[in-house]
């Protein structure tokens, strides 16, 4: 069966509008020239024809007098979404699409929301709010957001940046190579003088393109970028060891040092499994240098490799389906993807059994920490970028006390601890959760955080989904108005788009 891209051309005009410069409700549409879409077949099981994704075993509730306590690491990665959006616009029904590529934080996490900005030392402020659970009326759904502190990049801190591509024949396609070289050339764009770029490539060797060249140099940067080639085997763990010793070789004392993979993650020579990758990356990033994994191409996509490579190398994980995903991850989000500003975030939430009865946190499957781990500062656990918005959710089942009209008594404390980067000891902040943070009439930004959440959980076939199905999560939409943020009124476009 020949699938192939299907897609509105209002909602990604707006978004090519908005990537382009223009305001976020600006209702001009901009030709789609650079949607990089290849138009050809795609097998209808993405699974069985070579993509990979690590397995997701749903939370369970947890009664709160036998486990009162829930840990786990802060998660900004993106690449779930975009991952999924590409399957719905090859035309993939629900039941076609793997559950375990459904990682429902980084559906939610992939936009941004109006939370409370940090004061004075914080790294980033923290905003709670509890309402009425739209999938289960009888429980309660809980949102923690973090939001830390934009920046403009050009005034950012200098930047030592390896750019390490892979440039073997499986990056042929017009989704992959092609892609990657206009990508990382808008990225470049965006560099200046004080920043410094190298560029390493592997196939079944690495090899050197460029060695600390000034980033204000974008014509020299670019002419490397347009020469390359996909041709031969994988053995990304080669590029991987010549990209730390370059990363090393101009490491910024007092700067930000990065290496930005990009592939699809075939790894088929050298260090090649999961566990192998894990442990050398792990080695890496002792040496203070951070890792951006971005995600190319079709049929073959290792998100499971990926993933893993961006958790142990202090870094994030995005998928880029098309040039404005380019662009939002390396230049509208280039702050947040490329400059740290909490390493090492974990949250800790010791629900009170006499307000709240049962909890379970949604999604987190691959972030979740044992209650030792939150004050182990020799454990890893997510970074937080310049302007990153962090959401997590949890679904509550009270007790009758907790909504009682005369209750002063905390539901939950909220522990969140962080390092400043390449510190070795973290600190400590700590909020509760009150009566008072219930509201008949949530944000707009719980309103659609939860849709996009209950969207996740029904795509993923959920247990904890109450029943309901895509047209409740459309009518909640619609009942929300129009949305003038362009990402919100594609993610309404994909709602729309999916059959059951």
């Amino acid at each position: 069966m020949r699938r192939h891209w299907r897609y509105s051309g209002i909602a990604f005009g707006l978004i090519a509008a908005l990537l382009t410069g223009c305001s976020a409700d600006s209702k001009e549409s901009i030709a789609m020239q650079d949607q990089i879409y290849a138009d050809e077949a795609m097998p209808a099981d993405a699974t069985a024809s070579g993509e990979n994704y690590q397995e997701i075993t749903e939370n369970a509730f947890c009664d709160t007098v036998q486990q009162p306590v829930s840990t786990f690491s802060a998660d900004v990665d993106t690449a779930s979404y975009s991952n999924l959006r590409r399957l719905i616009r090859w035309g993939y029904r629900m039941a076609d699409i793997p559950a375990d590529a459904i990682r429902v934080e980084e559906l939610v996490n992939y936009f941004s929301y109006d939370y409370r900005l940090p004061e004075g030392d914080e790294p980033f402020g923290v905003t709670m709010q509890v309402a009425e659970c739209p999938w289960n009326t009888e429980h309660q759904l809980l949102s923690i957001g973090l939001k830390s502190q934009d920046i403009d990049f050009s005034e950012a801190k200098p930047s030592n940046l390896v750019f390490l591509l892979d440039v073997s024949g499986s990056m042929q396609d017009a989704d992959k190579l092609p892609l990657l070289q206009q990508a990382f050339t808008m990225l470049s764009e965006n560099l200046t003088a004080k920043d410094r770029i190298s560029i390493v490539t592997y196939a079944g060797s690495d090899a050197v393109l460029l060695e600390g060249c000034p980033g204000d140099q974008s014509t020299v940067i670019s002419a490397a970028l347009s020469d390359l080639q996909a041709s031969g085997s994988t053995n990304g763990s080669a590029g991987i060891e010549t990209a730390y010793a370059l990363a090393e070789k101009f490491y910024l004392e007092d700067g930000n040092n990065r290496v930005i993979l990009a592939t699809d993650g075939d790894l088929n020579v050298g260090v090649t499994s999961e566990h192998a990758l894990s442990e050398l990356i792990s080695r890496k990033k002792e040496s203070g240098v951070y890792l951006t994994a971005l995600g190319f191409g079709t049929g073959n996509l290792q998100d499971n490799k990926l993933e893993t490579l961006a958790d142990d190398g202090n870094g994030m994980y995005a998928y880029i389906d098309s040039v404005t995903e380019a662009r939002k991850v390396l230049v509208e989000e280039l702050g947040a993807n490329m400059v740290t500003v909490a390493e090492d975030v974990k949250l800790q939430a010791t629900f009170s059994p006499a307000q709240v009865a049962q909890y379970r946190l949604i999604g987190y499957e691959n972030r979740l920490l044992s209650q030792e781990d939150f004050e182990d500062d020799t454990k890893d656990a997510g970074e937080i970028g310049a302007g990153h918005t962090v959401t997590a959710l949890y679904e509550l089942v009270l007790t009758d006390q907790a909504l009682a009209p005369e209750n002063a008594d905390a539901w939950m404390t909220l522990d969140v601890r962080y390092k400043k980067p390449h510190t070795k000891t973290s600190q400590l902040l700590e909020y509760q959760l009150l009566a008072s943070d219930y509201t008949d009439f949530p944000s707009e930004d719980f309103q659609f955080a939860s849709c996009v959440a209950q969207f996740g959980m029904i795509v993923r076939n959920s247990a904890y989904c109450g029943g309901s199905v895509l047209q409740d999560v459309r009518e909640r939409l619609n009942a929300m108005g129009e949305q003038t943020d362009v990402y919100r009124a594609e993610f309404c476009d994909l709602v729309n788009t999916l059959e059951e």
